[in-house]
């Protein structure tokens, strides 16, 4: 018996590698959106995983830090460290 395709369609998902949350921890939007500095999806804002394997937009975890948040984690409070790939 042979199979003959006429036709295919291909789908296909992806995710952010280790990230477990699908919303960034301080501005809720989610990963694959904008956080609210973009305009735009892209490279220009990156996601940052901490040592504590909470996720968030570059720029929401650069302006946390930047604020009276003694450099700790949003979520858990542990200092915050990024986690090296």
């Amino acid at each position: 018996m042979k199979v003959k395709l006429n036709r295919w369609n291909a789908v296909s998902v992806w995710q952010w590698g280790e990230v477990q949350d699908e919303v960034c921890g301080i501005c809720r939007v989610a990963f694959e959106g904008t956080c609210p500095t973009c305009r735009y999806p892209g490279d220009d804002c990156p996601l940052v995983l901490g040592v504590c394997k909470h996720a968030f937009h570059i720029h929401c975890i650069v302006k946390w830090i930047d604020t009276d948040s003694r450099g700790s984690c949003p979520m858990c409070r542990q200092p915050f460290q990024m986690a090296m790939e």
